[in-house]
């Protein structure tokens, strides 16, 4: 793990982490998204979420590896303390422990700005298929997250339906 740097992202980034992510609307149902968005407008969402959220990126040697960031988990005011996190490193990458990093430094970030509760929305299937497994799920659950609800057949991508859940963790203090 040398090397290795974890910092905000910026604007500037937003072709970079746009490579890292086609591959996950092409190729995947991790993303419900069909098309992959404009360079325009995912510069725009990394600058929307930089307005209140962390936005972290990951690097060896210069080279982005993955990314992190949070968004509102619902925008009612109540809601304020609770967030939806997301991850995403270039294909490949997986199980090699950068995962792990970035989402501790997305949920330390997250604790220093007072948010309490962490939460996933995740693509699932069972059985895996060649467009998505149960990585993610793993991944969450071995990361502190539990799962509290599933969504049956909610999204539909090349020609079958997926299934949704939601895993939660509580990063903070609830007072």
């Amino acid at each position: 793990m040398e090397n290795l740097r974890i910092r905000s992202a910026s604007a500037a980034d937003a072709e970079k982490l746009l490579d890292i992510y086609s591959y996950y609307v092409k190729n995947t149902a991790i993303s419900y998204e069909y098309e992959v968005p404009s360079l325009k407008e995912f510069r725009q969402r990394i600058k929307n979420t930089l307005e209140k959220y962390p936005y972290l990126v990951l690097e060896k040697d210069g080279d982005i590896l993955g990314y992190s960031y949070a968004a509102p988990f619902k925008t009612r005011e109540a809601y304020r303390y609770s967030v939806e996190t997301t991850i995403y490193l270039k294909n490949g990458l997986q199980k090699k422990g950068y995962g792990r990093l970035l989402l501790t430094a997305l949920e330390n970030e997250l604790t220093k700005k007072g948010f309490t509760n962490a939460n996933a929305c995740i693509a699932f299937t069972e059985p895996d298929d060649e467009y998505l497994n149960r990585n993610s799920m793993e991944f969450h659950s071995r990361m502190g997250y539990s799962l509290v609800g599933r969504f049956h057949k909610c999204a539909y991508k090349f020609g079958r339906w997926y299934d949704m859940i939601w895993m939660e963790k509580h990063i903070g203090e609830h007072l």
